[in-house]
């Protein structure tokens, strides 16, 4: 099972986590989207596939700073690229971001890493998050 180390402190941004990420677990390259993530984890992409253990230092950190004003953003950008038939969901969540409502960037990402550990719905995939 390989390890990865990454520190909030040294990102500010859902993309530059994508990043961060990337470099810390020596991927090839991938489409740096949460679909994408969550495939890195599953292993391949110069990843372990055998399971991973994911470190995140200064958690906190990127809690703060992949919260509502990021996650609003992300949103905005999904806005004006998801399909006819997904913009009022979208609008949605944007709306409960921007009254700082309902799960953020942050979230998203822990969502994916959990759904990949034990108990998850891809539990299979052996990941295990370390919150530092």
């Amino acid at each position: 099972m390989g390890v990865v180390e990454i520190d909030g402190s040294e990102f500010g941004s859902l993309d530059e986590f994508f990043v961060h990420f990337s470099e810390r677990a020596g991927t090839a390259p991938w489409g740096h989207n949460l679909d994408a993530f969550n495939d890195v984890l599953r292993g391949g992409f110069g990843t372990t596939e055998g399971g991973l253990t994911l470190r995140w230092k200064n958690h906190a950190i990127s809690r703060q700073r992949l919260g509502y004003e990021e996650t609003a953003r992300q949103l905005q950008r999904r806005l004006q690229t998801c399909h006819v038939d997904n913009r009022t969901q979208v609008a949605r969540e944007l709306e409960a971001a921007e009254a700082r409502q309902g799960a953020t960037a942050f979230d998203w990402v822990i969502e994916i890493i959990r759904d990949q550990g034990a108990g998850g719905s891809e539990a299979e995939d052996r990941v295990s998050l370390e919150l530092l």
